[in-house]
C-alpha cells in the first residue's frame, strides 16, 4: 500500500495539479473499503446526522457522536487521512474549540479538523494552528447555519458576497489553515479562491476547478433519499460491487469527468 497521506502530501498533490480524493465513512466496514481503494481523506462528517441518524440538518450531532463515529473509522484506515468535523456550537470559544479538537484527534483518532465559519474563526484556527491541530476551514454553503441561512442555497453569486468569501479563504490561510472546502460556490468564484490560496481547495458542489472533490458517501453510492443535484450515484451499473462504485469515483475525480457541468452552479 502507497505511503500513509499527510498534509505535506495534500500540499504536493496540488502543486503538482494532482486531483485530491475525498469522501465520507462513518464506521469501520465503509471506511476499510475507502481505504483500500486508496481515497486520499476520509471525512467523517456532521452529514451523518443526515444520512444515519435521520435528521434533517447536521444540527443535532453532538461531539459525543463524532467522536465515536471517529473512532469506529480510524482504525481501519492505514492509507487515508481522517479528517473529523467539529459539530454545531462545539466551537463557540477558543478554549472549546481546542478541548473538542483535541477530543477529536486523541479520543477518535482525527488527522485534522473541520470547522465552518470564515473571518470568525481567524482566532479559533490561529489557536488550533499553534497548538500542532490542522484544521480545514469551511466556505460556502455551511449546513450548520442552515436555519439562519433558511435553507441550502448556493453562496457567492453577488460580488460583494464572492469578494467576502474569497477574503476569508485568504486572512483563513493566513491564520493556519491547511485546507479549505468550498461548498455550493460558483464555478467561477471557486477558481479564483483555488488559484489564491497555496493551500489545497476540496469542493463539493463548487465545480471541478477546486484541487480535489468530496461527496457524502450514500449520495455517491446512490442510496440517499435526498441527493443534492452536484452529486452522481457511481454504484448503479456498476459491476464491481461497492469497492467498484469508488473505484469509478476516484476515476471521474482524477480525470475531472467529475463533476460534469450539469452538476456545477454557474
Amino acid at each position: 500500500m502507497p505511503a500513509k497521506i499527510t498534509i505535506s502530501k495534500l500540499r504536493k498533490m496540488k502543486q503538482n495539479g494532482d486531483k485530491i480524493v475525498m469522501l465520507t465513512a462513518y464506521d469501520a466496514s465503509f471506511a476499510q473499503v475507502l481505504d483500500q481503494q486508496l481515497v486520499d481523506v476520509i471525512l467523517v462528517g456532521d452529514s451523518l446526522g443526515m444520512v444515519m441518524q435521520g435528521h434533517e440538518s447536521t444540527v443535532p450531532v453532538t461531539m459525543d457522536d463524532m467522536v465515536y463515529h471517529t473512532k469506529m473509522v480510524s482504525p481501519a484506515c492505514h492509507h487515508s487521512l481522517i479528517l473529523g468535523d467539529l459539530p454545531f456550537m462545539s466551537y463557540t470559544s477558543t478554549m472549546d474549540a481546542i478541548k473538542n479538537a483535541s477530543r477529536l484527534m486523541q479520543e477518535g483518532g482525527a488527522h485534522m479538523v473541520k470547522l465552518e465559519g470564515g473571518e470568525s474563526q481567524i482566532e479559533n484556527v490561529t489557536q488550533l494552528s499553534r497548538h500542532g491541530v490542522p484544521v480545514c476551514a469551511h466556505l460556502g454553503l455551511q449546513p450548520q447555519s442552515v436555519h439562519k441561512l433558511g435553507g441550502y442555497f448556493v453562496q457567492g453569486r453577488d460580488q460583494k458576497t464572492a469578494d467576502k468569501m474569497l477574503d476569508d479563504a485568504l486572512v483563513l490561510q493566513d491564520a493556519g489553515a491547511d485546507m479549505v472546502l468550498l461548498e455550493c460556490v460558483p464555478v467561477t468564484l471557486a477558481d479564483k479562491i483555488t488559484q489564491a490560496l497555496d493551500v489545497p481547495t476540496i469542493g463539493i458542489g463548487a465545480g471541478r476547478v477546486c484541487d480535489g472533490q468530496v461527496l457524502v458517501l450514500q449520495d455517491m453510492l446512490g442510496i440517499s433519499t435526498k441527493a443534492p443535484s452536484f452529486s452522481q450515484d457511481f454504484l448503479t451499473g456498476q459491476t464491481g460491487g461497492i469497492a467498484g462504485a469508488v473505484a469509478a469515483y476516484i476515476e471521474g475525480v482524477k480525470s475531472q469527468t467529475f463533476p460534469s457541468d450539469e452538476q456545477c452552479f454557474f
